[in-house]
């Protein structure tokens, strides 16, 4: 499911609640200017503290909402992108709170100042304190998004400054509570907001609890760590009984050093039901998965949650094309081991790997012998040493279609590449074949 889409709705049923409010059971009066104004301020508010509800609730990683958002990269995605929404949208209800004075240097002073509402009645003497913590939670929120977007910012400092974020959210659910008008909870968006800010304060307390995702949590054992070429660490771990078992194309957060916390990586091994061997090929792209190969043994304690996503070939046509950009290889490798006993079971599909360097990558040749084994899949490598590159025209000649042929297009690598490859499709003609994308990303 989209992630525009699924925003888009999330704000269309709180927008129908507010309208419902503002223009049928409760119409404001005075003023048309300054009933806008009050009524913007409202619809922002809502918009911002239903979206930062929602992260708070996506941030505890719910797997029972993988199979209608397509899997636990795409939870994190509409995470990311509600909680840039939400602080935008928080900026602008602020903004607007502080605009009165511009507005009446603008047009004058309200002859018919729309009336103060009632709030709830405990809540009236905390009108002040929710108002300057309502200003201050959002100045944080504003430098919060600042540091995630910027990617230099280092993830481990990151990460620990990201935890204030359930206290920040408590706070801001103690403005919403303490601001919204009385009427509202006697009304469809009273009950909806406030189950909103229920679930996500249940959520926030879990986060500072440690708690996310405790229940698929699992003990093991590094069962061994080899230095690949190309700056790629493989860490083999034996799960205790508990582990339920996964199936090829998930993933799982591994916590190989508690000071540094859970990781997601792709499972890269084969995964029939109640095995527990689980490999991974961890990719160095920073300093803490730099030292892995030195910082690792055989026989040390791991932590793994899991397994998690829904990056499963089986969902599509029979005709497909894989598409990975270097370490985006292990879901595949993790698919054609899981073949090798039913090649049957195979898709036709065409596999396009694209490498740096075909001749160091510590892949190809095991890709080749796996695909060996399987007649349906045919093996591509795009060597760019050697000029080699992947374009749309050159997926679609090894799939053999033209538009309107089913295709599915399982792609994993470089979101520049998806990109690149998506538009050229479109630009072909083959703008309906779906491009399933395995996109994670912490920040």
């Amino acid at each position: 499911m989209k992630i525009r889409y699924v925003l888009s709705v999330f704000l269309g049923v709180l927008t129908l609640a507010w309208a419902w409010d503002a223009l049928v059971l409760n119409p404001m009066a005075g003023d048309w200017p300054w009933m806008v104004r009050k009524q913007a301020i409202y619809l922002s508010g809502v918009w911002a503290m239903g979206l930062m509800s929602l992260v708070m609730i996506l941030a505890i990683r719910p797997a029972w909402l993988e199979p209608a958002l397509g899997g636990m990269d795409r939870i994190y995605r509409l995470h990311k992108w509600a909680g840039i929404l939400a602080i935008g949208l928080g900026a602008l209800h602020w903004l607007l709170e502080l605009g009165g004075g511009a507005l009446r240097d603008l047009i004058g002073p309200a002859i018919h100042k729309p009336p103060k509402v009632a709030v709830l009645e405990f809540m009236q003497s905390s009108h002040g304190l929710a108002k300057d913590i309502g200003e201050w939670a959002i100045y944080a929120l504003l430098a919060s998004l600042v540091l995630t977007l910027w990617k230099a910012f280092p993830y481990k400092s990151w990460r620990l400054l990201h935890r204030a974020m359930p206290l920040l959210y408590l706070a801001l659910v103690f403005h919403t509570v303490a601001l919204t008008p009385l009427a509202w909870w006697t009304q469809p968006l009273g009950p909806i907001m406030g189950g909103l800010m229920l679930a996500g304060s249940v959520s926030a307390f879990t986060a500072l609890r440690r708690r996310i995702g405790q229940n698929r949590r699992h003990a093991g054992r590094i069962e061994s760590v080899r230095a690949l070429p190309c700056g790629i660490t493989e860490v083999a771990c034996t799960m205790d009984a508990g582990w339920p078992g996964h199936r090829a194309g998930q993933f799982a957060f591994v916590t190989l050093d508690p000071r540094e916390g859970a990781h997601p990586y792709t499972i890269a091994s084969a995964g029939p039901s109640g095995a527990r061997r689980l490999t991974f090929q961890i990719k160095a792209l920073g300093d803490y998965t730099r030292r892995l190969g030195q910082s690792l043994a055989a026989g040390q304690a791991v932590q793994v949650e899991g397994p998690y996503g829904r990056f499963d070939h089986r969902r599509g046509e029979a005709r497909q094309a894989w598409v990975a950009g270097g370490i985006g290889i292990t879901p595949f490798l993790a698919w054609l081991e899981s073949l090798q006993d039913r090649p049957d079971a195979a898709p036709c599909a065409q596999l396009h790997y694209c490498v740096r360097d075909a001749a160091r990558d510590p892949f190809v040749e095991r890709l080749r012998a796996l695909c060996a084994s399987l007649p349906n899949i045919t093996l591509h490598v795009h060597d760019a040493g050697a000029g080699q590159r992947l374009d749309a025209e050159t997926l679609r000649r090894a799939a053999g279609v033209q538009a309107g042929d089913a295709l599915d297009v399982w792609f994993c690598g470089p979101a520049g590449l998806a990109r690149s490859l998506e538009k050229g499709l479109r630009a072909l003609g083959l703008k309906d074949v779906p491009v399933h994308r395995e996109a994670f990303e912490m920040r």
